[in-house]
């Protein structure tokens, strides 16, 4: 996603150190540049790594320079190699190291805003490494409150590289669930990026734990449409299509995967339909609503239906505001009438005691609401 790729770089391009600077020299790469081209390694290569791990990783820590800090990043990544005994080494260094700057920034780093930057350069760090041994470093800092943090953390936590590598391990099942446990526990808390992460994850998986973790994402995104506090959009297409595609794939969750997925489409269309008629979307809100209501068309309604699907896009278009709440209408049903969705997957919104063929209505603007409560009733 090309909004996902900007945020990333912005995420990274901010995090400039303000720590005290005890050396800005760069790395001396010199000792293990010849450790690299060695086949077999002796006992003073292995120190030499482990000396050069721990002085790249403390000027990570140390610098207050952003350039500084992707270029040791760079150095420490690209010492990283395959042969086996290196590789080894190299990663118990790294783990090692890296704990140490997470202890150091804990105990000695009293002014927060410092804090929260050596956290996430560590993990951008370890993120770059794709290291299953860092995989819980991620975990114990999903809880963290910072967001930028507890988006590092998970991106380390649920790295794709690293868990393409673990899911041929049976021994990573606990693992995986540990994941899913520490990102229930900060779903509603997290923000859009996050919420993504999570959902990429818990789609990995069939477990009843991973599609809770799925649901409740999608959940939190449509808590935030219904209070017109949603951010970052362009999301949701990536939180539907997982949805869909467990929804296609079939299996006793249809029902429970499917009324989120439907619900959170629509509040994006009414959203959409909203901010148009009342011209009340900034531009790249409405950028990535239009993106995420044609994308979803074409890359889960079509597939859900079993058929190509267009009426959302021409609408999209053509600027055709009644053509696409009728095809909303049609999709997801109306007070009058079932949806194509319901009526294929069997499925009603609302409770068992109150079934309504219709999702639920994008209540008023905050702003409205206030007015209609704070307005004299009519006289008699």
């Amino acid at each position: 996603m090309r909004a996902q790729r900007a945020f990333l770089a912005i995420l990274v391009g901010g995090l400039v150190l303000t720590l005290p600077t005890i050396s800005q020299a760069q790395v001396d790469s010199r000792r293990i540049e010849e450790v690299v081209k060695k086949n077999v390694l002796t006992q003073e290569d292995m120190e030499i790594i482990d000396a050069f791990v721990s002085d790249a990783v403390g000027r990570l820590v140390r610098t207050t320079d952003f350039t500084e800090v992707a270029k040791t990043r760079a150095v420490i990544v690209s010492h990283q190699i395959a042969q086996a005994q290196y590789a080894q080494r190299f990663s118990e260094a790294a783990l090692r190291e890296i704990g140490k700057g997470f202890d150091y920034a804990t105990g000695e780093i009293t002014d927060p805003d410092r804090r929260f930057k050596v956290f996430t350069n560590l993990l951008i760090l370890a993120s770059e490494l794709n290291d299953a041994r860092l995989v819980d470093l991620g975990v114990r800092t999903i809880p963290h409150e910072n967001s930028t943090v507890r988006y590092w953390a998970v991106r380390v936590a649920a790295n794709p590289g690293v868990w393409d590598k673990l899911s041929q391990n049976q021994a990573a099942a606990p693992l995986s669930l540990k994941i899913i446990s520490a990102c229930s526990q900060v779903v509603e808390t997290s923000s859009p990026e996050t919420l993504y992460l999570m959902a990429q994850f818990a789609g990995r998986y069939d477990t009843a734990p991973a599609q809770d973790l799925l649901i409740r994402v999608a959940e939190v995104r449509i808590k935030r449409y219904a209070e017109w506090a949603v951010k970052y959009e362009l999301v949701d297409t990536g939180i539907l299509k997982l949805l869909s595609a467990k929804i296609v794939s079939g299996g006793a969750a249809n029902r429970q995967l499917a009324v989120p997925f439907a619900q959170l489409y629509s509040y994006a269309i009414q959203r959409y339909l909203r901010g148009v008629k009342d011209n009340s979307l900034k531009e790249l809100s409405s950028s990535h609503l239009a993106s995420v209501l044609v994308e979803t068309e074409q890359q889960c309604i079509s597939k859900l239906l079993s058929g190509p699907q267009t009426a959302i896009t021409r609408a999209v278009e053509a600027g055709d505001l009644n053509a696409l709440q009728a095809e909303h209408d049609r999709l997801l049903g109306s007070a009058n009438q079932a949806g194509a969705l319901p009526s294929k997957f069997n499925f009603t919104y609302g409770s068992a005691q109150e079934k309504r063929s219709a999702p639920l209505a994008l209540p008023e603007p905050p702003q409205r609401q206030a007015v209609a409560e704070t307005k004299p009733p009519a006289k008699p």
